[in-house]
């Protein structure tokens, strides 16, 4: 059962630029964003007063209202995106299958959003107004578990926070569950909803994110040499993951299939990147030996690409050592320009939108490139998507703490 092949057969996504996968891929093909003056709250003294929000999202066109009241909203859109995801998979999980599928979903910060509401509640009234379903809508893994319950998933049942790399370590781990014979099937990816003053100031302190309140579509700019942070963005995707034999005996439609993973820490600072990328190279180096492929078989990388001079600069500098010469022939694009940087889900959706480029050979612009950096001298896709065959794609997902998780995906030929 090991090396088995590993396909992904279902997407569904919610992000700033809508729900379902649909839109979010029309979108990122036509270089749109909906990055806007945040909404939710009052962010006029805010450093940064822009976000990526889930406008179009309602919860009661996937969730039953009293369900939905009893989530916070980070797991309402991870159960959103599953329903999409199973529904584009065509999957029935029947009682005779249902150990065989199994949960992996992550999140960065979780039930955030519910924790200060919450305490907020406790201040004022005492511990009789805490809500008996406070705990279970503050707790990441209960995205998982709900899941599980919900679409009768008795598989391998977890979760992974590992920064901005949760989406793409979720999803690594799937391929391995997989690719070792321990499941047939997992629903997987990555979600968080922390557009809050209290998180939005905490970055905003650290200078992390853009100033460019006054034009919020332009402010999100990877390798563009007048970048100055990322732009906050909530969102999910949920993929379905799932062994070649088990997708072909159902007749399922194929995206693509999993070929690589790799991951490590850089070891380095608590929320810098390595100056020399040296973490980013050897992940990249360890997905490259998993998938079997040489550097040169890449025809497309879907970067990390924040929009922070630092993180922009480092990732440019790391491709350029491990392919060499090679990296000036690579297409490399960031969805973040597009999408803001959705923390956890980042890495599910990038990697859905890789999928994507795969099935339909069209690979998403970098928007907003204006004014190129010396020390980001690749081929970006500046400002405009482009029809590029496209077999192989690697997907870069980078988090705090030094966390990095590399995907490679290739294009499914029977």
């Amino acid at each position: 059962m090991y090396n088995r092949r590993v396909v992904v057969t279902g997407i569904g996504t919610v992000c700033c630029n809508g729900v379902g996968k649909e839109i979010f891929w029309k979108t990122l093909k036509e270089g749109v964003s909906n990055i806007d003056k945040i909404s939710s709250f009052d962010a006029k003294s805010f450093y940064s007063q822009i976000s990526g929000e889930a406008r179009d999202f309602k919860p009661t066109d996937y969730i039953d209202f009293k369900e939905a009241k009893r989530m916070d909203r980070f797991n309402q859109f991870a159960i959103a995106c599953t329903k999409l995801a199973v529904e584009d998979a065509k999957l029935t999980i029947t009682d005779e299958i249902s150990s065989s599928v199994g949960v992996l979903v992550g999140s960065c910060f979780g039930g955030l959003s519910t924790l200060i509401h919450q305490t907020e509640k406790f201040h004022r009234g005492g511990s009789s107004k805490i809500s008996p379903f406070f705990i279970p809508m503050l707790i990441a893994n209960m995205v998982p578990g709900q899941i599980s319950i919900s679409f009768n998933a008795r598989g391998p049942n977890y979760s992974i926070v590992s920064a901005c790399a949760t989406g793409a370590h979720c999803i690594g781990r799937s391929y391995d569950l997989i690719k070792r014979g321990v499941v047939d099937i997992m629903i997987t990816g990555g979600t968080d909803a922390v557009i809050i003053p209290l998180i939005v100031a905490g970055f905003g302190n650290m200078k992390a994110l853009s100033s460019r309140n006054d034009e919020p579509k332009k402010a999100c700019r990877p390798f563009d040499k007048r970048r100055d942070g990322f732009i906050i963005a909530e969102g999910s995707a949920i993929l379905i993951v799932e062994a070649l034999d088990s997708a072909l005996s159902r007749g399922a439609n194929i995206y693509g299939e999993i070929i690589g993973f790799g991951m490590n820490a850089d070891g380095h600072h608590i929320t810098a990147p390595d100056p020399e990328g040296a973490g980013i190279q050897k992940a990249m180096r360890l997905a490259l030996k998993d998938a079997g492929i040489k550097a040169e078989n890449v025809d497309y990388i879907n970067a990390h690409g924040t929009s922070t001079p630092y993180n922009d600069r480092i990732e440019t500098y790391a491709i350029k050592k491990v392919f060499g010469d090679y990296a000036y022939k690579l297409a490399v694009s960031s969805n973040k320009s597009m999408l803001g940087h959705t923390l956890g889900a980042s890495g599910a959706l990038e990697f859905a939108a890789t999928l994507l480029t795969l099935k339909e050979n069209i690979i998403p612009p970098t928007i907003n490139y204006e004014e190129p950096d010396p020390d980001c001298d690749l081929d970006y896709v500046p400002n405009k998507a482009r029809e590029q065959k496209v077999d192989i794609a690697m997907c870069n997902s980078f988090g705090f703490g030094g966390a990095n998780g590399i995907l490679i995906g290739k294009k499914y030929i029977s």
